[in-house]
């Protein structure tokens, strides 16, 4: 039995995170000033110069760490950390109030503010 620690593809993990945050090799080449094929090239490498490494982290908005050490089983197991079994995700998403009586609301205040500034004008062209 080989206890060797297996190894992490960079360029594979770049890949995967790419494409989960939806950014074509395209949009990130541009963020980070080379070609597409760069991008391509630099996916199918194992190995990624920490400088190299740094930009992509911040094209991607992650961490150089996140790169290193992502992996398929982390990503499912962040996942499944939200627990939603009691029905619980729809009570973060209700409303506490009325819309319509908010709308009300600001309609009456705009009323008050074009009635107050009526009133002023009425001051103004009285004094003449």
């Amino acid at each position: 039995m080989s206890t060797t620690a297996k190894t992490r593809h960079i360029g594979r993990n770049i890949n995967r995170i790419r494409e989960l945050k939806g950014i074509k090799q395209e949009a990130l080449a541009l963020a980070i000033g080379v070609s597409q094929q760069t991008i391509s090239n630099l996916e199918a490498s194992e190995n990624i110069d920490e400088e190299k490494l740094l930009e992509i982290a911040k094209a991607l908005e992650v961490s150089v760490e996140a790169i290193k050490n992502f992996s398929e089983e982390n990503v499912i197991n962040y996942f499944n950390t939200f627990n939603d079994s009691d029905n619980n995700f729809n009570n973060y998403n209700a409303c506490t109030f009325n819309p319509m009586d908010k709308v009300v609301e600001l309609y009456e205040r705009l009323i008050a503010a074009e009635k107050e500034k009526i009133a002023y004008l009425e001051k103004l062209l009285g004094g003449k």
